[in-house]
């Protein structure tokens, strides 16, 4: 496993040589790998944009023991005391829930019907709705992604849309991720605002809000693409605004280790790149499973609100 500048040097060697690779960065790009599909092993297995559709058949046991409202509301108060102090104006604040099911974690990435998927050795799955980044043809896209509610809830897309909190909680990460892609991009604008995807889960349906963010790569941008990951992450969607004070916020409210949760991971195929947050993640600790799972934090936010949403989020894409 890579450590820090060593991830982004592989990938920038890799991407100027034009050899296909497969990459993941942890949240606080500590640790990582860089591999050439041609010498990846079933260690490692992953899907990118993908569209399979796979029923298992078999009903699901699928229990979660998520942490008492009063310890959540200690650490959202954290939070909250600095964003009324204007230390941050968002902040994503996370936390692992044990979960109990008769699903292997082969059997969860198999099955998970999602955009993106990856299961990493014995250690973790993940099944991630949230594109990060992809390069096209010298064009840069990101998809940020805020915002969550029952889908099953009488006018849940106007509910959504209209929300105040949810409103202003995606125009902040929509301008964080705008300011991070003219780090790297030039000519970078929104293109699309505030749409909404269903998400089918092994309980309910869920729709969330995304934007899509562009702009334009220089010519030899492959040379760069370690240089561009390390410029763009963490991703905004899962930390907040503005960056550095918010990660030191999250540090100090969560206390626990995220690792490669929140981190990234993608594939690059010899000319393009596309990428995925890593959100909707199970991770094997000490023989027992836990979904780390959270949701950005306003001043205007409700505490009782914000964990029920982290609850809610604690589901697998199997039906």
């Amino acid at each position: 496993m890579f450590t820090t500048h060593s991830i982004f040097n592989k990938m920038n060697e890799l991407g100027a040589a034009k050899v296909p690779f497969f990459f993941m960065i942890d949240f606080l790009k500590e640790k990582g790998e860089v591999i050439p599909l041609s010498e990846l092993n079933n260690d490692i297995l992953f899907e990118v944009n993908s569209s399979q559709k796979k029923s298992i058949n078999k009903k699901i046991k699928f229990e979660k023991f998520p942490l008492n409202y009063e310890d959540y509301l200690k650490r959202f108060e954290v939070v909250h005391q600095n964003l009324l102090f204007g230390n941050s104006y968002l902040t994503n604040l996370t936390f692992p829930t044990k979960i109990e099911t008769d699903l292997s974690l082969d059997e969860i990435y198999e099955y998970s019907q999602a955009k993106f998927k990856l299961k990493y050795k014995d250690e973790f799955v993940c099944f991630s709705p949230e594109r990060f980044v992809k390069i096209e043809n010298r064009k840069i896209f990101s998809y940020p992604m805020k915002g969550t509610i029952d889908a099953d809830i009488t006018d849940a897309d106007k509910l959504v849309l209209e929300d105040e909190k949810e409103a202003a909680e995606h125009a902040t990460i929509v301008d964080l991720i705008r300011n991070d892609l003219s780090l790297v991009a030039d000519n970078v604008h929104v293109t699309k605002y505030r749409y909404l995807d269903k998400v089918k889960t092994n309980d309910k349906n869920l729709l969330q809000v995304s934007s899509e963010i562009s702009g334009d790569l220089e010519d030899n941008y492959q040379e760069k693409l370690g240089t561009i990951f390390d410029q763009l992450l963490p991703a905004g969607s899962i930390c907040g605004a503005p960056k550095k004070k918010t990660i030191e916020i999250i540090l100090e409210a969560e206390n626990y280790e995220r690792k490669f949760y929140t981190g990234v991971f993608g594939v690059f195929d010899g000319e393009n790149i596309d990428s995925a947050v890593m959100i909707r993640f199970i991770e094997q600790i000490n023989n027992h499973l836990y979904f780390k799972s959270g949701g950005g934090i306003t001043a205007k936010s409700d505490s009782f609100s914000e964990y029920k949403e982290l609850i809610q989020k604690v589901y697998v894409p199997i039906y």
